[in-house]
Order: structure tokens, then sequence, then C-alpha cells
């Protein structure tokens, strides 16, 4: 394994290692206005919410590694603490890349990246009407986080309202995963799109104690087919299946066709339990997969 120190590398270097590694990050698209009333927009890959009660984010305009000036957007908050985060989807991924240019100050990126402005009900930025979720913010804090090349500027602002285009909601009136089409940054020139032959869900736990890896039996736990996400699995569960419902589980044609076909060869047996549980594993299904495991 290749082990780096920080302290050796330049800012450039660090930029490279870190925005491949620590990805894919949400995108903020940051409409601001300076003292002159001026727009400014501007997309932020260092940026995630920190808090529900108060709703707060937090993005981060970095100092420019190239020549160590700082970015508009930081520059007008300072003047005037206001914005409106803009969350970005695929539908308008190229013109928020666009936004990204280091246009002259006074430059409006709207125009520039033909997306749409719409008055904010409560702070003077304007809102990217095609952004599917808006959040009109007040600033609560700008901590500088040095005055070098690549430093960070960590702006805090607290959401006072949230706009959403109805389209992607659900039928209970909650933002469906699936329709919104998130994007997200990746390293360099690359993205990622959020979407729905992409997605899965991963059991949280919350409500129960799961009974961890640790308490899985040797033979499976070190299972030359199951994999460390498999492990997982297993170990969230609360309690293992009885007997009687393994054993009901044994009747099925699957299970019985495949140890009329192992009878004899205990390894390959094994094998086989190990790989149709790993199937029903891959399909959620771990109740019945710690059943046939335990046969």
């Amino acid at each position: 394994m290749l082990t780096l120190d920080t302290s050796n590398l330049s800012p450039l270097e660090l930029q490279n290692y870190l925005h491949y590694a620590i990805a894919p990050r949400p995108i903020c698209l940051a409409s601001t206005v300076d003292a002159e009333g001026n727009v400014n927009l501007s997309p932020f890959s260092f940026f995630n919410m920190f808090s529900t009660n108060p709703p707060v984010c937090v993005f981060s305009p970095a100092r420019r590694v190239r020549d160590n000036t700082t970015k508009h957007t930081l520059e007008n908050i300072l003047a005037v603490p206001e914005c409106v985060i803009n969350i970005v989807n695929y539908d308008i991924v190229q013109q928020v890349s666009l936004s990204s240019v280091e246009y002259p100050a006074g430059v409006d990126e709207f125009m520039k990246s033909g997306l749409t402005p719409l008055p904010s009900e409560l702070v003077r930025p304007p809102r990217v009407a095609e952004s599917p979720v808006q959040f009109e913010c007040v600033i609560i804090d700008v901590i500088s986080l040095g005055d070098g090349p690549g430093a960070g500027n960590l702006v805090i602002a607290e959401i006072k309202l949230i706009h959403i285009n109805e389209d992607i909601l659900d039928e209970t009136g909650r933002i469906d995963q699936e329709k919104i089409d998130l994007v997200a940054r990746l390293g360099g020139d690359w993205y990622c799109r959020v979407t729905a032959d992409n997605l899965f869900k991963v059991a949280k736990p919350v409500r129960t104690m799961g009974i961890g890896v640790d308490a899985i039996p040797y033979a499976i736990r070190n299972s030359k087919v199951l994999t460390g996400n498999n492990l997982g699995q297993l170990g969230n569960v609360e309690a293992l299946p009885t007997d009687e419902e393994i054993e009901a589980f044994a009747q099925s044609d699957v299970i019985k066709e495949l140890f009329d076909a192992t009878i004899g060869d205990s390894q390959t047996r094994e094998l086989q339990l190990h790989l149709h549980a790993k199937h029903l594993l891959d399909d959620g299904l771990v109740a019945d997969a710690w059943k046939v495991l335990l046969m």
C-alpha cells in the first residue's frame, strides 16, 4: 500500500489525491450577490449537510491552488451574508459546469450558463429555476482554514426556506430518490449520476442490535464465497433462525436438489450452500440465507 506524508505533497498533488478519493461529492450551486446587488453563480463540491435542527449546510469556496486568490462567492458572502443553495441534477449539469468559469467580477453567470434566475422570497440572491431543490439560506459564520493555496473557507449556512419541484415527489409528498436524478463530483473531469439502476438499499441497524460479524460461526465467517458485504448483512440480524425454521426451509425443491446432488461430498455441499446463500443475500433475503448456511 502506498503511504504518503501530506506535508511532503504540493497543494496540487494533494488536490488530485483528495478529489479522486473523497467522492462522490454532492454539488452546491450557490447564488450570491455583492454589495451593489450584482449576482454571482458558482458550483462547489466541498459541500454537505451538517445539522437538521437547526437545518445547516456547509460549503467551502477554497482559495485557488493556482494563484491563492479568493472566489467571488466568498467575497460576496462576506459583504452580503445570504445565499441560495441550488441542488444539481443531471438535467443542468453541463450548465452548472459552465457557471464555474472564472468570469470577471460583475459578470452574471446566470446569463453565461443560460440558467434562469427566480426571485427568492426571503434572501436577496435569486434561485435557479431549473434546480429541483432550492434552499434559501442566511450565513451563520465563515471560518477560514488557512491563507495558503487550496485553503478552505467554511461557509455555514442556515436553511430558512426550501423550494421543491413537485415533479420529484412521490405519492406521499416526499422526495423520490429515483426521480431527482442527482449528479455528484468525482476527481478531475469525472462526475457520476444517481439513476434507478445503480441505487441500492442497506438496512439501517438502528431499530435492532445486530449480532455482529464476530458472532457468525467460523466456517461461515471464513467462507471462500461470501464477501465482506455479505458478512455485514449476516451480522446485522438480531437473532438466528430456529431449528424449526431451518428444517422447514430445507424442504424446498432447490435445497432438496442441492442435497441430492452432493451426497457423500461434504466439501462440494458446503460450497453449493454458500453459493446459494450468497445469491439470496444479493437479493436481500438475509433470513433465508441464514437458514441455508446453518443447514
